[in-house]
This record gives structure tokens, sequence and C-alpha cells, in this order.
């Protein structure tokens, strides 16, 4: 089942793919074809040292990969594919916490303020623009890094989409025709039950009014005859790989492994991928996410100064990629409440928005690191550690043609809780904001909700970007 902001629920998933802990062969990144199971024949095997390599940075929201990732490519001579669901959309620049503009003038960054937040995005778009990006870039002689949280993004990415046909234009406006009066009278629940009855199950499942998806559903059934569920995804294959009773093999009884067979893996990536999982320990990280939600509603043009811009955009809260997105839906759902009061917001309605809206990032990035424990290829860092160790070793794993890449114990973070004391500690956490603590903290906050957040302004983002 699909997460918004692209991340599964794989409750599951974990205990059967077993990731590798300490030890991972550089070969399982820029694996090479195998033995072909059908035909029994063999393909021509490549040297990791012949693909070209890709650095992918990950890790949760507010774990500090935008500037490592800005460092490295300093070092590197690199150019940076945001690989983040909300940096795409141009005017959403605090609540996506998008690299600044003087960051972007010390090195080049891609994919971000591409899109208008009226139009929708998907993980195949990004596919496309990322794969084409990352092209442009070594053509030039520099190194791609890839860094976002997007999970499913950057598991595209790196394995492939599935072989989906491409609509006709006949077929995406008769699906337009279909849906359009669903989508204005906004009525989700009979439109996904039409989709349903049309034949494809899952659309049930569908994260409310994600529009754009439904719509490819029912494009992908009228093209092929079939849902979408019935395309193989290339995870797929390297998964099962990893699950079959050889790959099972190099695992010992704690979860730890040694090499990983070559032989073990059934698809060939088109790059020599280096992945790295940045996080720091759960209560540091949120602690941090806390302080960062109080950050962005600081100051006369925070995230809610953007969630008011959305809104006069005629935007509602979750309706499309950009609303639903973390952050502004929460915002968009306490400034629409601001209107229809009069302006009128009480000390205790925003910090029951600030709540939720710290409360809600802790989840995505909770989220976020269950998806990526299940992720064998990543290295996990600890953001903790001084940052110009952590930007040494991956310069090294860059530089270095070494089989085996190891983490060495000063950086390299646990994926899991190791004792009960700190799971007993996270049971008990509660937020301990450092700005806004009593109600006069927020007094400054109210006032502009009255004089300005109430007002319909739209800024001169919005006129360039249509």
């Amino acid at each position: 089942m699909v997460i918004s902001c692209g991340v599964f629920s794989t409750r599951s998933c974990c205990s059967r793919l077993q990731p590798p802990c300490l030890v991972l062969r550089r070969r399982l990144c820029g694996a090479t074809a195998c033995s072909d199971s059908v035909n029994g024949s063999t393909s021509n095997k490549k040297r990791n040292s012949e693909k070209e390599k890709v650095i992918v940075i990950s890790g949760p929201t507010g774990a500090g990969k935008s500037r490592l990732a800005l460092e490295l490519a300093k070092r590197l001579n690199g150019e940076i594919i945001s690989a983040d669901s909300v940096q795409v959309y141009k005017g959403l620049d605090v609540g996506s916490a998008k690299p600044s503009a003087s960051y972007r003038k010390e090195v080049p960054h891609h994919l971000i303020d591409i899109l208008h937040p009226s139009q929708d995005y998907s993980v195949g778009q990004f596919f496309e623009d990322g794969r084409q990006v990352t092209k442009d870039i070594l053509s030039r002689g520099r190194v791609p890094i890839v860094t976002g949280g997007t999970g499913l993004y950057l598991r595209w990415f790196m394995y492939g989409k599935p072989d989906v046909p491409k609509p006709s234009p006949e077929i995406i406006s008769e699906v337009h025709d279909m849906l359009v009066d669903f989508q204005t009278d906004h009525n989700w629940d009979a439109a996904v039950e039409f989709v349903v009855n049309a034949g494809d199950q899952k659309a049930s499942s569908l994260p409310r009014n994600d529009w754009y998806r439904l719509k490819r559903s029912l494009e992908i059934l009228k093209t092929t005859g079939s849902p979408p569920s019935s395309f193989r995804v290339p995870y797929d294959s390297f998964r099962e790989s990893l699950n079959s009773p050889d790959a099972n093999d190099d695992f010992s009884e704690d979860g730890s492994s040694g090499d990983i067979s070559i032989q073990n893996i059934h698809t060939d990536l088109d790059y020599d991928f280096l992945c790295f999982f940045l996080s720091s320990p759960r209560i540091d990280l949120y602690r941090s996410i806390d302080f960062r939600c109080e950050d962005m509603l600081s100051g006369a043009n925070g995230v809610l100064s953007e969630a008011r811009w959305l809104l006069d955009l005629g935007l509602l809260p979750n309706t499309n990629s950009a609303t639903r997105a973390i952050g502004y839906r929460q915002a968009m759902e306490y400034l629409s409440k601001c209107r229809r009061q009069g302006g009128v917001s009480s000390p205790g309605e925003f910090y029951g928005f600030l709540n939720k809206f710290q409360q809600v990032s802790r989840n995505f990035a909770k989220r976020q690191m269950t998806w990526f424990r299940c992720e064998p290829m990543y290295h996990w860092l600890n953001a903790s550690k001084p940052l110009d160790t952590i930007l040494e070793f991956i310069y090294d794993a860059y530089e270095k043609e070494t089989e085996t890449l190891v983490v060495p114990d000063s950086i390299r973070m646990n994926k899991d809780m190791r004792n009960s004391r700190e799971a007993n500690a996270l049971k008990a956490y509660r937020p301990r904001n450092r700005h806004f603590i009593g109600r006069e903290d927020c007094s400054s906050v109210l006032e502009w909700i009255r004089s300005e957040g109430c007002k319909s302004e739209v800024s001169c983002v919005e006129g360039a970007a249509i």
C-alpha cells in the first residue's frame, strides 16, 4: 500500500530481505547480468569499474543530506539531482527545505522548481527526468549525486520502471472525460468505485484525492486491458534474488552477512551505484525535526505564507501532489479554518496546528527509516558524527576500486534500536519547543494571520509559472 510522498508500508519487507549489516560487495551496486534461467544462456559480464558511478544520498527528513550532498559535490566536481517530490514545485521553498539560492550557485542542482504547484508529478516522470539528467552530467565529465528522501523515486531510478505502454492521446482524452465530473464535484469515493468496477481493484488503496494516479490507472486499463499491478516492477526481480535459497545462504544466523555472491543477483543495473543513508539516533532526529518545524513557521515568509499562496491559487488541501505534501496540507487546513473564522486564531489553535505539523513530520521520518531498512544497497551513516569524517569516507569509497566497502564503526549508524532503554525513551518522547513555548510567543504569527494570512494575494511567482 502506498503512503504519501512515495513511501510504502513495508511491515514484512525487512524480514524477507534480510539486508546486509556491515559489509556489502560493491559489485552488488553495479550488478552484472547472470545466467538466464529460461534459456540457459550467459550474458557478457562487465567489471564494476567499467560502469559509470552514481552516488545516492538519502535519509529521513531533517537529517542533513542536502548539506552533505553539497559539500561532496564540491570535492568531487559533482552536480546534484534532487529526488524530492516537493522540491520540484516552484514557490514551495520553506516547507520542502529547498536548497538556498546561494547553495545552488555554488553547485548545479537539477529537478528543482520545474513545475507549478497545480501540476502533478509521478515516479515515472522522475525516472525519465532523473535518468536524462544523469546522462547529461556524465557527458560533461562530472559526478551525479542524487539526493532526497522519496524512497520510491530512488528505487525506480536505480532499478528501472515497469514496461507499461504509454496511452494514446485519444485514451487520455477519453479518461479525462470519464473522471472530470467526479473531480469537479470532489467526489473521490464515486470516482474510485468507477475505476474499481472498470477492473482495478487496487484503486481503492490509493491515497485520497490522488487524481493523477487514478487517471493513470484508468489509462492503463483502457490501453492494455490490465490493471497497473499486473506489470512487473524491476525491483521485484532483485528482491526475489535476495530471497532465493542461494542468497539466504550468504547470511549468518544473526542476520549479518559476508559477501553477497553476484550470481544471486538477476538484474543488470545501468550504473555503479554507491548508496548511503544518513540518519541520527532517533531521539536526536525527532528533536531536530520539531525544531525545524518551528523554524519553518518563524518569520513573515515561512510555510504559512506559502500555504496562503496555494490557497490563493484556488487549490484546496489534500487535492494534488503539492497540497498533500507534509507541512503544506496542515498549514492550508489551519489557514482555511482561520479564514472561516474571519482571520482569527487562538493560541490554542496555533499550538494544535504546530503539534500536528511536528507529529506528521516525525511519523514521515519513521516511515522513511522503515522503508530504507529494507533497501540492501544502502550503507547507513551517523549524521551526528563530524561532517568531514563522513565526507572523507564517501570520497574514498568513490575514488577507490575495492570490491568490498566497509563502514567504520566510528561513523556507522545502526539500523535498528539495540536496547529497551532507547525504545522506552521513544515511547516517552514529547516535543519540546525552543521558539513557541507560551501563549505570547505566537502573537506575531496570529497577528500575521489577522492582517495578512487571510488576504488573497497571488505573488509574482505564480504569474511567472503559468
